[in-house]
C-alpha cells in the first residue's frame, strides 16, 4: 500500500528500510527522517505522517535499544546542575 504519495513510498519500502537499518546497526534509533534519508527522499507535505508512523510502529525492529530505555529528557542537564556544571 502507498503510504506517501508525494514520494511514492510504500509500506513495504518502510518495512524493508527498517529491517535493513536494524540489521546494519542494532543500536540505531530509527526515525521517520532516517527512513526518508535511507530511501533517498525527503518528506514533502507531511500528510502521510500519521500513516507513516503507524507503519513504523507495526514493525518490531523499531524498538528502542535496551540500554536506552527508561532515559528521561533533560536527565543530563539535571545532572550538570547538581554537579555545578550547568549553564547560566
Amino acid at each position: 500500500m502507498i503510504v506517501c504519495q508525494c514520494q511514492s513510498i510504500s509500506d513495504k519500502d518502510i518495512h524493508a528500510t527498517i529491517d535493513w537499518m536494524r540489521a546494519s546497526d542494532a543500536q540505531a534509533i530509527i526515525t521517520p527522517g532516517k527512513i526518508y534519508h535511507a530511501l533517498g527522499k525527503a518528506a514533502d507535505c507531511g500528510g502521510c505522517m500519521p500513516l507513516f508512523l503507524a507503519t513504523m510502529r507495526s514493525n518490531t525492529n523499531t524498538e528502542v535499544p535496551v540500554h536506552l530505555r527508561g532515559l528521561k529528557l533533560g536527565s543530563g542537564r539535571d545532572q550538570r546542575k547538581e554537579s555545578g556544571n550547568g549553564r547560566r
